[in-house]
């Protein structure tokens, strides 16, 4: 299929074009054209409106929200749905993500996103945040379910995962040398997270092979003058990016400016979403804009990503053009697709959110497919 999508500000992830036009041919971008200009002759064209035309969001850590919780069912139809409600608000690549968990559970979410990898566009893999965590540090994650791991053990885990664990987030000071060695040899990304690391620590797991931090500031060992603890690492460290979660109550909106300044654009944006659940081991109640726990501990957000950048550019003070790549060329790059998503240029999939003034998705363009919001 090849198409024009015209007119739109154009939001390439390097520069900003008004009035401008993508063609698409079979799933890629072809070209970046001035809509005013020559366009091509005889080829269909959608009606852009004017709107704005960003990369598809990347997001790395999502629960649910829509209508299941994957980290209670990790089913083909949760999954499914979860992959619909995405795209409904620009999202095009995803990891669903699945807590500190049972055996069980952790062997079922794999094989389900195993299954769908081959047939579902934009899915990334599957994100453990667990069981290899701090206890301390545990949040909202279920104690009885945090594993200190043996090489065995991770040995059996990638034979379970079959290539589908794409991401992991786990506590540096609870893991051994060999067992990063060997994770990251399996190709999975380390996130520090849930984690009581000293700056030391975190400094040595961040040379060591990991290479990210999980939602920055939340269950983390935090900056204080004589402990700088793993957000200090995260700042001074040169390459090691962090996830953050812009809702205005996991961290404030002045922490967010602060640590783009020191960070730029290792700093990338996540959802951290849920959705209300009143089964399973997870049952998380919303309030407002944010779901808690049945003991009142922050659990999650009712976050999409283009909200997300919408926060940014409103409560934050950051440029559309900086909040959009927080959400697509960022994490884009903390997984290793920098090359083919998170920018609108020639040979880049035509993955794609148009979206208004008034940051609500009009539609959402997967590998060159045109899904209405």
């Amino acid at each position: 299929m090849r198409y024009l999508l015209t007119p739109c500000t154009v939001h390439t992830g390097t520069e900003v074009l008004p009035n401008h036009a993508v063609l698409i041919h079979n799933g890629r971008i072809e070209a970046v054209l001035p809509a005013g200009g020559e366009l091509p002759a005889n080829v269909p064209q959608r009606d852009g409106q004017g709107l704005h035309l960003a990369p598809g969001f990347v997001d790395l850590q999502i629960y649910g929200g829509a209508s299941g919780l994957f980290s209670v069912a990790p089913t083909p139809a949760v999954l499914a749905d979860l992959r619909a409600h995405t795209l409904r608000h620009g999202t095009t690549s995803f990891l669903p993500c699945l807590p500190t968990s049972p055996p069980a559970l952790m062997r079922a979410a794999l094989a389900t996103v195993h299954a769908a990898l081959p047939t579902m566009p934009g899915l990334l893999g599957l994100h453990l945040e667990g069981p290899y965590i701090n206890p301390g540090k545990k949040g909202a994650h279920q104690e009885a379910f945090i594993q200190t791991p043996s090489l065995a053990d991770v040995d059996e885990l990638l034979a379970e995962a079959k290539g589908a664990l794409r991401f992991m987030t786990l506590a540096p000071e609870r893991v051994s040398p060999a067992v990063v060695a060997r994770l990251r040899a399996a190709g999975v990304v380390l996130s520090a997270g849930h984690s009581a690391a000293t700056y030391e620590q975190a400094t040595a797991a961040f040379e060591a092979g990991f290479s990210t931090a999980t939602h920055l500031f939340n269950a983390m060992s935090g900056f204080e003058s004589r402990s700088p603890g793993l957000v200090g690492a995260v700042y001074d460290h040169p390459v090691a990016h962090a996830s953050i979660i812009v809702d205005g109550v996991h961290c404030a909106y002045a922490a967010v400016r602060v640590s783009q300044k020191i960070m730029g654009e290792r700093l990338f944006l996540i959802t951290d979403a849920v959705t209300a659940s009143t089964i399973g081991a997870y049952r998380f109640h919303q309030q407002d804009t944010y779901f808690v726990d049945e003991k009142g501990t922050l659990a999650g957000s009712a976050l999409t990503m283009l909200a997300a950048v919408r926060n940014c550019v409103q409560h934050v003070g950051l440029p559309l053009a900086e909040a959009l790549r927080m959400a697509s060329l960022y994490p884009a790059r903390a997984v290793g697709l920098a090359h083919e998503i998170g920018r609108i240029v020639p040979g880049y999939r035509a993955d794609l959110c148009l979206f208004d003034a008034d940051f609500q998705a009009q539609a959402t363009v997967l590998g060159g497919e045109w899904h209405a919001a």
